[in-house]
């Protein structure tokens, strides 16, 4: 079995060769070329290209049959990727099936179809021409084929229908074929934001500006974290689509990227518009910046060959040798156009370019394929911006833009994007310098100048100032400790303090007999008793030491009069102040009467008019005997009374004698 079916494979290929001769003689085709009415998609370069079948990613037409010759320069072989192979199966794949074949050599590749499929995505020729030919028959499903190619040069070549999801990497750097444009795939992003990482790679570096369609090239790219909402844009011939949420995006490298500034604007003609009020809107070519509010540049109406000019300002330096000039040249990468404005309608559609350098002589863009000038892809509104590549990039001062096709009016805004290179400049004639003589040091300097202060070793500054450090906060917290003790001390007080202190505005406390008088140790000097009237009641216990009572009722017109003493009360409006002591008391003055000081006093006598006896009708009490001091030697000769006053000898005493009264000390 296996031998039979290798011998069919073997009758099947050759009768495909010699179908593939039947279309015409190799040797006599150009370098590339296709054949058949099977063939899709195609574009072949010699150093890449894509192909595909007709109507893929449909399906493929019945009894079809394409030849496509891949032909890469001399001394380089071909790498073939295979992007998809989906042909109906079939034994030995007889009803559709593709052969890849290397006439010089006489090797065959296949026949490959769905239950057949190539080993590995890249197929490694030794051959620098290959022929692929795919052939159908009746058959009821498959999308076809798609297949690119590229020289060895190239061994990073990728398919067409490569997405960014294929990677996991960072960053990626791959070889992407020429033709990849106009395959089948969805792109999300534009330049400036980026691309949704399940974008189709290839396609998305052309929308992106990076590489031509028609030739391909290297790219290079990031995988940075995913945006929110990616953007959709039309460049370089392609619609991107709007997307949402990712886990990647896909940011391509240019190595040019920047908006050049314009010197000056000068167009073939504008428009001087008049409108329904009468008044003018010129629309004049200083108004074709891209970043200029409002309306735009526009060509008078009915001109035919209207074009829009550009002065980037670069100036020619001409040297002494003429021959020999150095130009400051600005590398244009690409283009971005826009409408008039959302207000009015007017866009161009369709465009030329053309450079020059001395702003006389201009040169048609031609693109990468250098046979007819490059038409570009303009708007298709008047207020989005279209953007295409310069690819090979333009060299120049002057560039100017010719529309094509236009909807209502030619009205546009432009900008340029690129780098300014660095400049050319002529050499300068080597002038030989004079030698100065440098006086020879006879000892050695020192490695360093010493700084008056504190030497510290480079080795052990770390630690020096760590212990620095360590030093100073022990030093800051001893001080806030002994600060806080201080504080706490004072405002300790000592307990009799606290009970001989008067509160005012608290309810009267019973006198305590640490502040008693009684309790106060007499003085250094002998004390003396006198008789003298009872006190009803003891003061101490019936009145409060907060404010001083009187003690006489009536008072000797000699007595000086002042505020009263006594404590007003609450309800005539009077609020008492909450206050600690009577240390504690504002302003400068107290209100009412302190109490004395706890301090040793004797009492001091009131003055009575003379020859009064006592006041009648009041009760008569004990005497009481109160200490004073004890008369002096020389005063023999008087008496003094139970109020200590001095009285003539043989005086007599009424029954109720009350000659002086003594103010107690509270």
């Amino acid at each position: 079995m296996r031998a039979g079916g290798g011998a069919a494979r073997g009758a099947l290929a050759v009768a495909l060769l010699r179908r593939c001769l039947l279309l015409g003689p190799l040797g006599m085709r150009p370098a590339g070329g296709q054949e058949g009415d099977g063939c899709g998609h195609t574009l072949l370069t010699p150093h890449s290209g894509t192909l595909s079948s007709k109507n893929y990613p449909g399906t493929y037409p019945n009894h079809t049959a394409c030849r496509w010759r891949l032909r890469a320069p001399p001394d380089t072989s071909l790498l073939l990727a295979f992007g998809d192979v989906d042909l109906e199966p079939s034994e030995s794949c007889a009803h559709s099936s593709l052969l890849l074949a290397d006439p010089q050599a006489g090797t065959t590749y296949g026949p490959f179809c769905r239950n057949a499929v190539p080993t590995t995505p890249l197929l490694v020729t030794n051959s620098s021409a290959v022929t692929v030919l795919f052939n159908s028959t009746s058959h009821r499903s498959g999308r076809g084929l798609l297949l690119s190619y590229a020289t060895s040069q190239h061994p990073d070549l990728v398919s067409c229908l490569v997405r960014g999801t294929h990677y996991t990497q960072e960053h990626v750097s791959v070889y992407c074929p020429a033709g990849c444009k106009d395959i089948d795939g969805d792109i999300w992003g534009n330049p400036s934001q980026g691309y949704r990482d399940t974008s189709v790679l290839c396609k998305a570096a052309v929308h992106a500006g990076v590489i031509a369609d028609e030739l391909g090239g290297q790219v290079t790219l990031a995988r940075e974290k995913g945006i929110t909402l990616y953007e959709s844009a039309f460049a370089n011939g392609l619609h991107s689509k709007r997307g949402s949420l990712s886990e990647k995006r896909l940011i391509f490298h240019k190595a040019c990227g920047d908006v050049l500034e314009v010197a000056a604007f000068n167009a073939s003609s504008w428009w001087l518009e008049v409108d329904a009020l009468g008044q003018d809107r010129a629309w004049v070519a200083e108004r074709a910046a891209l970043g200029t509010a409002g309306h735009s540049w526009a060509a008078e109406p009915g001109s035919d060959s209207a074009w829009l000019e550009l002065d980037l300002g670069a100036r020619r330096n001409v040297t002494a040798d003429s021959r020999d000039p150095s130009w400051a040249l600005l590398a244009p990468t690409g283009i971005i156009t826009k409408g008039s404005s959302e207000q009015y309608d007017y866009y161009v559609t369709s465009y030329r370019v053309s450079s020059s350098r001395d702003g006389k002589n201009w040169r048609p863009y031609r693109g990468s394929s250098g046979q007819e000038d490059k038409v570009f892809e303009g708007n298709a509104d008047s207020y989005g911006e279209v953007s295409n590549a310069f690819i090979p990039p333009i060299v120049a001062r002057y560039i100017r833009v010719t529309p094509q096709s236009w909807h209502q009016r030619v009205a546009l805004k432009v900008a340029l994007v690129g780098c300014q290179p660095a400049r050319v400049r002529a050499p300068r004639p080597y002038v030989p310098s004079v030698p100065k003589e440098v006086p020879v040091p006879t000892s050695r300097p020192a490695s360093h100048t010493p700084i008056p202060g504190v030497a510290l070793d480079p080795e052990k500054a770390g630690s020096t100032l760590l212990v620095m450090l360590l030093i100073g906060g022990f030093v800051l917290l001893c001080s806030s400790l002994l600060l806080l003790a201080f504080l706490c001390r004072r405002k300790r007080k000592p307990a009799a303090e606290l009970s001989c202190g008067i509160t005012k505005g608290y309810p009267k406390l019973e006198s305590s007999p640490v502040c008693s008088l009684q309790s106060l140790p007499p003085p250094g000097s002998a004390l003396a008793s006198f008789p003298t009237a009872a006190v009803p009641g003891d003061l101490s216990q019936t009145h409060s030491p907060e404010y001083a009572e009187p003690d006489l009722v009536q008072l000797t017109p000699s007595s000086q009069t002042g505020p009263s003493t006594f404590k007003p009360l609450l309800d005539e409006g009077y609020t008492l102040p909450l206050v600690m002591s009577h240390y504690d008391v504002p302003g400068k003055y107290h209100e009412y009467a302190e109490p004395l000081p706890p301090e040793p006093e004797y009492a001091t006598p009131f003055s009575e008019p003379d020859g009064t006896r006592g006041i009648t009708g009041l009760p008569c009490t004990p005497l009481v005997r109160y200490d004073a001091p004890t008369p002096r030697p020389g005063d023999r000769g008087t008496e003094r009374t139970a109020g200590g006053i001095p009285s003539p000898e043989g005086a007599q005493l009424g029954d109720c004698p009350l000659s002086h009264v003594y103010h107690e000390a509270l």
